[in-house]
């Protein structure tokens, strides 16, 4: 696989190739997802379920329309095989909203990889509840109040 210098770390793991573009996605390099998704990959987090590649582009291409200065950093990351374990930070600002303070969420993802290196699953894993829901204004009123009478 040839990639560009700022995805090839000089090594053949595809999880430090795909941390790496992660970590420096852009709008523009979205168009670089067939890089490292297999055409039919499938990807799920709290609020999608998708398979193949356009439909995982248009989730990110949405996330760059709807949020402002998104990115990821990658904490951790444990690799077994073909399967890769991170976890992570997501930091962004809301676009209509709260828009100088910036917000986190924390998550975790489960990759895995073909013989050919490229994901064929891409499952995230957070707690919209708790890392987005309770930060949106009247909402997160509602949450913290369920929270607490969950908690009495």
């Amino acid at each position: 696989m040839n990639l560009p210098a700022a995805y090839d770390l000089g090594t053949s793991d595809p999880a430090a190739r795909l941390v790496a573009y992660f970590e420096g996605l852009t709008p523009a390099s979205v168009a670089d997802m067939p890089r490292f998704y297999a055409p039919q990959a499938r990807f799920k987090d709290p609020f999608n379920d998708v398979t193949g590649l356009p439909a995982i582009q248009k989730i990110f291409n949405h996330m760059f329309v709807a949020l402002d200065s998104p990115r990821f950093v990658v904490q951790e990351r444990i690799v077994q095989g073909n399967q890769c374990f991170l976890t992570w930070e997501f930091r962004f600002r809301f676009r209509n909203f709260k828009k100088d303070e910036e917000q986190l969420i924390l998550g975790s993802s489960h990759l895995v990889f073909s013989d050919a290196g490229l994901v064929t699953l891409h499952r995230d894993y957070w707690d919209a509840a708790e890392e987005l829901y309770e930060k949106l204004p009247w909402i997160g009123s509602l949450m913290h109040w369920l929270k607490k009478r969950a908690n009495s």
